[in-house]
């Protein structure tokens, strides 16, 4: 196999195939999860959002954290039989660990259901671990395409394999909603929808394997193999997977603090699936952030052995700021629309001050991506992750006494608290090996004004909109024409300011995916100054 040679060219060209991929996917997530919360309630929401998290968990890990690192063993490889001796090892562990958690959620559904608060959710779990007998598939084939740079096949199978688990969920939460089937039997259907994805995603990946030229296999160090695999794909996925381990800690936490907090079972699903609704959102928000951070590791495995690693230092800030500068403008533009947004995707209001709460998340996040994509391509694994772990435990502290005090709201601010702890920490962290800093203090005055610009404009115009200019229209109808007359509003408003002040070269954004019309529109809007 060939060794992959990672430059500013091929860095940015696989960042451009998997951004248009990720945004492709992220939007297909939202047509399933908005239109199913829809059909199936709060309460519906809740059934999925309280299994989702233990088969995500294997989910990320293996077909993203795995196939990363299953990618990087191979690009170290001295050979394509020495390659192949390491997809069989890869392939074998990964299905021995596949297995061993199916029979684990099979045989401790009703333990995991009656520990969330709920022995109904059980059949959902059992039909949820089916899913992780296909991942080790996914990973491997998808790591062997990585290697080598070949974006498209992992594209064309991502976004394949998240359009027909979109429409296996629509279609068949509308059937079974028509032949009157309970909320947990649909909830039992999007877990086999997620099957049906994958399957299809390792049925594509195997077709392009197929068109390769076949080695022999030769031996290699099964141990070293697999202390490595695991390794990589954890300290990869570690940031991904913080976010699914926080939903875990809710699943087990959030309905119970309730149900303790003296509030009826019913009421408290409903109010657990308000919650959610913040899932989606935080995912869009974090889309470029995360999408670059996983671009991000070979190329600065690859320049960080350069000039006592300064050779990657002009990748590392711009995704740094990149994902800052996005981040920022979503969180703070997420919250100044986020009752209107809330009714234009799920019907009402109710919840809407936990999910702004929530959406403080994204800005952290924003930083933990880029970060742990920067240490981990530099070989600094140990460090992100005790972080991480540190942020887990907070989060499974705080979450339910402040449920019991503050209900949903006390829920969101625990995450969000946590996610700063650990922002924080990984900067401060981060400083010990790059002392040279990755933004100017200029840059992040600019996104404060940026940001006041936003709240001026943007709270007067949503007030005004409201209230007078569209109060005839029906009430979703006027959310829906509010949010997205402000979002746009926002988006002019911000982007004005910050092309004004040039705190990007026209060079980097040229760079970035999609970045060459804001180039031109910054060079026209400074054409007067030198």
């Amino acid at each position: 196999m060939a060794l992959t040679k990672w430059n500013m060219k091929s860095f940015m060209k696989g960042a451009s195939i998997l951004t248009v991929a990720a945004i492709i996917v992220k939007i297909l997530s939202a047509v399933y999860r908005v239109p199913f919360q829809n059909l199936v309630g709060d309460k519906g929401f809740y059934i999925y959002q309280q299994v989702y998290p233990f088969v995500g968990i294997f989910i990320v890990w293996t077909s993203a954290g795995g196939a990363v690192a299953v990618s990087k063993l191979l690009a170290e490889s001295r050979g394509a039989g020495e390659s192949r001796g390491i997809l069989r090892v890869s392939l074998a562990y990964l299905l021995v660990l596949s297995i061993g958690i199916f029979l684990l959620l099979r045989a401790g559904s009703t333990f995991f259901a009656s520990a969330m608060g709920d022995g109904e959710l059980a059949p959902v779990l059992h039909k949820g671990s089916y899913i992780v007998l296909i991942l080790p598939f996914l990973a491997v084939l998808k790591g062997v395409f990585q290697s080598e740079g070949q974006m498209v096949p992992v594209a064309i199978s991502n976004v394949l394999e998240q359009l027909f688990r979109v429409i296996v969920v629509l279609a068949g939460t509308w059937f079974a909603i028509k032949a009157g089937t309970s909320l947990y039997k649909i909830g039992e259907i999007t877990m086999w929808a997620a099957v049906v994805g994958g399957a299809v995603g390792v049925m594509i990946l195997t077709w392009f394997f197929l068109q390769r030229e076949r080695v022999a296999s030769a031996n290699v160090q099964t141990w070293k193999v697999v202390k490595d695999l695991t390794k990589i794909s954890i300290s990869v996925s570690a940031s991904s997977l913080i976010l699914l381990v926080f939903q875990l800690v809710d699943s087990f936490t959030i309905y119970n603090a309730l149900i303790q907090s003296g509030i009826a079972s019913e009421q408290a699903m409903e109010m657990k699936g308000v919650y959610d609704r913040g899932q989606p959102l935080a995912q869009m928000g974090i889309l470029l952030a995360s999408t670059l951070a996983l671009a991000l590791v070979p190329l600065i495995a690859h320049h960080a052995t350069k000039q006592d690693g300064k050779g990657a230092l002009p990748f590392i800030s711009l995704t740094f700021r990149t994902s800052i500068l996005f981040g920022w403008a979503a969180t703070v533009g997420l919250i100044l629309v986020l009752p209107f947004v809330n009714e234009m995707l799920f019907e009402t209001r109710t919840g809407t001050v936990a999910l702004i709460i929530y959406s403080i998340q994204i800005f952290w996040l924003s930083i933990i991506l880029p970060l742990t994509a920067i240490l981990q391509g530099s070989n600094k694994v140990r460090g992100p992750l005790l972080l991480m772990i540190i942020g887990v435990i907070i989060k499974l502290m705080m979450t339910p006494n402040l449920v019991k005090q503050y209900g949903i709201e006390g829920a969101a601010a625990a995450s969000a608290f946590a996610f700063a702890v650990v922002a924080v920490l990984l900067m401060l962290y981060f400083k010990r090996f790059w002392q040279t800093p990755l933004a100017t203090s200029r840059f992040y005055k600019v996104l404060v004004v940026a940001a006041v610009a936003m709240v001026t404009v943007l709270i007067p115009w949503t007030l005004f909109a409201d209230s007078y200019l569209f109060d005839n229209f029906p009430s979703r109808l006027g959310a829906t024409v509010t949010a997205m007359t402000a979002v746009g509003i926002g988006a002019i408003i911000f982007l004005f300011v910050v092309l004004k002040s040039r705190i990007m070269k026209e060079r980097e954004w040229y760079l970035l995916p999609f970045g060459k019309r804001l180039a031109t529109v910054q060079l026209w809007l400074t054409k007067n100054r030198r």
